[in-house]
């Protein structure tokens, strides 16, 4: 439903990557959101067209600047968005809210930690990799972290984390070739991952660089996938693929993935571009 004829409703177009959003500042503006207006604002030939809209509120925490929602372009709802996280990044420091230093925002599952490099670079603690079947969630028994799926008659090997969101990562020997659009939908629609699943696949050219692309649940194949580039690191690296930087080129751009496993966060470092403001009417 459109904002009243008396109210104006303020809007930003964003990119990290070529992973594109819509983003509401709903701390001082009175706006509904819902599953059916989010696919509405995401429709890109009705509607402003996205991949996600993020939506900004008010702390829900003490020490947090800010807290954000991610409604996927089908009115879904994400619990992670590593891309969108950046623009929300920019967006604060550009408005003069961000401090010199890092600081945090509220998201659906937990807490972000971004910090403003300078220019359009920003840098996030996307948190810990979570590779515990449950807690992904992902059924079935692993074979050192990889799951065994059937396909149209076709086995595949899968690794499986989450980011906050549930990740599967298939790695192939060329991306150009791979039917991206008809496996990701099949992985991420999998009964395996009761939850649905963003579904990565990885061309590794050595330890320190992939290529990447991410069928992203609830929004099809996206330019670039930030929380899917930092599973894909986190996956890669489990199985002693890949160092612990790594570059993560997709169609969109490349960001910096750095991981040094157990515990610790999974940083990410990549560009966030403002593209246009407007008015909702």
């Amino acid at each position: 439903m459109p904002p009243p004829k008396d109210m104006t409703v303020r809007f930003q177009k964003m990119h990290g990557a070529g992973n594109d959003f819509v983003l509401l500042d709903l701390r001082d503006q009175d706006f509904h959101i819902d599953a059916q207006i989010a696919a509405r604002l995401a429709d890109r030939n009705t509607g402003i067209g996205c991949d996600q809209v993020l939506v900004l509120r008010a702390p829900t925490a003490a020490g947090q600047l800010a807290s954000f929602e991610v409604w996927n372009q089908d009115g879904s709802r994400a619990e992670q968005c590593g891309n969108g996280v950046r623009c929300l990044g920019l967006y604060l420091h550009r408005r003069s809210e961000a401090p010199s230093g890092p600081f945090k925002l509220g998201g659906p599952v937990a807490e972000v930690s971004i910090e403003h490099l300078g220019g359009e670079q920003i840098r996030v603690d996307m948190g810990s990799p979570v590779f515990t079947p449950e807690r992904i969630p992902v059924l079935g028994r692993s074979d050192k972290g990889w799951y065994m799926i059937n396909i149209d008659g076709k086995n595949h090997s899968l690794g499986a984390v989450s980011m906050g969101n549930p990740h599967a990562l298939l790695i192939v020997d060329d991306l150009d070739t791979t039917d991206v659009a008809q496996l990701g939908r099949a992985i991420s629609s999998h009964q395996i991952f009761p939850d649905g699943c963003n579904a990565g696949f990885a061309e590794i050219l050595d330890r320190s660089h992939i290529h990447l692309r991410v069928y992203e649940r609830g929004a099809a194949e996206t330019a670039a996938c930030g929380s899917g580039a930092c599973a894909a690191v986190s996956i890669l690296s489990m199985a002693g693929l890949v160092d612990e930087k790594v570059h993560v080129t997709q169609s969109g751009g490349s960001l910096i993935i750095k991981w040094t496993g157990g515990g610790n966060p999974v940083i990410m470092i990549g560009s966030a571009t403002q593209v246009f403001s407007g008015i909702l009417i």
